[in-house]
């Protein structure tokens, strides 16, 4: 069989993106939606996910370019006075991996992440993270005892075959494989469930109805994730995207009968995380 799980990543962000995600489980394709629990709507998206329950939700947790849910006072090397982790994700992952203080401090906003999901009352149907920051070797060594510990069903895989690439993707396919390698190796010893691969990843900000197409064709047997940022409106707050993220037209995408249309004809059942784990 070939599964699919459709997610919107982002859920919280904005109310924007909050309504697209709503509209697009309701009327589109989409099946799960991936939480930021600290987010500016993160109140607004819990509700409606509540009024929807057919929508699966995850955490998506956030190490990078966002707020964390602890205050300075608890992370001091981790966000600025406001509570803002850093925009620089290299220079961020760098200081990740060699302090063991800073990794402390990791371990404790991640934890406080997933209990801020759980207080929600939300069922957690799986992790992932900001930037795929959790295959980060640091990182992952906090991610898996909390997924056990408190038991979430499942952890996005961020592979996405080769097959689907241009060359110069390819060659950061390769720079990421022993990371993915480990992250899977990892997953599959403690009996997490995972997606077998991923599209959109190097595709972000640009899944429109094209896109979809060319991608569906390359399915494979087994469980494929599809990720997409989708919104309603492009407000201010997310003008502030690169020009290559195209908010709206990802939204159109899930709603477009062409690619409904594509999945049926690959026989692709739509499911979520939960559900193959």
């Amino acid at each position: 069989m070939k599964y699919v799980i459709i997610t919107a990543d982002d859920f919280g962000l904005c109310s924007e993106v909050n309504q697209a995600v709503i509209q697009a489980h309701q009327k589109g394709i989409l099946t799960c939606a991936s939480l930021m629990v600290s987010a500016e709507a993160t109140e607004e998206a819990v509700a409606l996910a509540k009024a929807h329950p057919s929508l699966k939700v995850g955490l998506h947790l956030v190490m990078v370019e966002g707020l964390s849910v602890l205050p300075k006072k608890e992370i001091p090397d981790l966000v600025d006075v406001a509570g803002k982790f850093s925009k620089r994700i290299v220079s961020s992952g760098i200081r990740y991996f060699f302090s063991k203080k800073i990794k402390r401090q990791l371990a404790k906003e991640c934890e406080a992440q997933i209990k801020e999901f759980l207080a929600t009352g939300l069922k957690i149907d799986h992790l992932n993270s900001h930037n795929h920051l959790h295959i980060h070797p640091a990182i992952l060594d906090i991610i898996i005892p909390l997924v056990k510990k408190y038991h979430i069903p499942a952890v996005r895989l961020p592979w996405q075959g080769i097959r689907t690439l241009k060359w110069r993707q390819s060659v950061t396919a390769v720079v990421m494989l022993p990371w993915v390698i480990r992250l899977r190796l990892k997953l599959q010893k403690n009996r997490i469930a995972y997606n077998q691969e991923v599209f959109g990843l190097y595709e972000t900000g640009f899944m429109l109805e094209q896109t979809w197409l060319r991608l569906i064709p390359k399915i494979r047997r087994g469980v494929t994730e599809i990720y997409c940022h989708p919104a309603a409106q492009k407000i201010l707050y997310l003008k502030q995207a690169p020009p290559s993220c195209h908010h709206v037209e990802e939204f159109a995408a899930l709603l477009s009968p062409k690619v409904k249309e594509s999945l049926e004809r690959k026989n692709a059942v739509l499911t979520c995380f939960s559900d193959i784990s």
